[in-house]
């Protein structure tokens, strides 16, 4: 299991923006892809975006497309989450996953680790 650890949450204004990083320790960083999930309060968790493991597969939920981009850097052994234009209903906890399956269109977090998550709060 890899440790990883969110930053950069907080409370922001609808329409500013906020970036979220996951780091970790992990050895094998590079050779895993990597995920952003968030969970609003008394919601099911869900997908965000997902990054492979050299950064050349991307791929986001279908209503963030154009808000939010997903990079890592696999020297710093982090995945960056840049979210612009927050709305209310981006408000949740926003959590890190590598190891899982990237597929076309989505992310398989069955298998790997999460990350304890970083709270975004925007206000209308």
């Amino acid at each position: 299991q890899a440790d990883l650890v969110e930053s950069g949450g907080g409370l922001v204004q609808t329409g500013e923006s906020l970036r979220l990083s996951c780091t970790t320790s992990s050895r094998v960083f590079n050779l895993y892809g990597a995920a952003w999930f968030r969970q609003a309060a008394g919601k099911e968790r869900e997908f965000v975006a997902a990054i492979g493991h050299g950064g050349g597969a991307i791929f986001y939920a279908d209503a963030l497309k154009g808000r939010f981009t997903i990079s890592r850097d696999n020297v710093a052994k982090q995945v960056d989450l840049q979210m612009n234009s927050l709305i209310p209903e981006d408000t949740g906890v926003y959590y890190c996953h590598l190891g899982g399956r990237i597929y076309e269109g989505g992310y398989d977090a069955e298998y790997g680790s999460w990350g304890r998550g970083t709270q975004v709060t925007v206000s209308a």
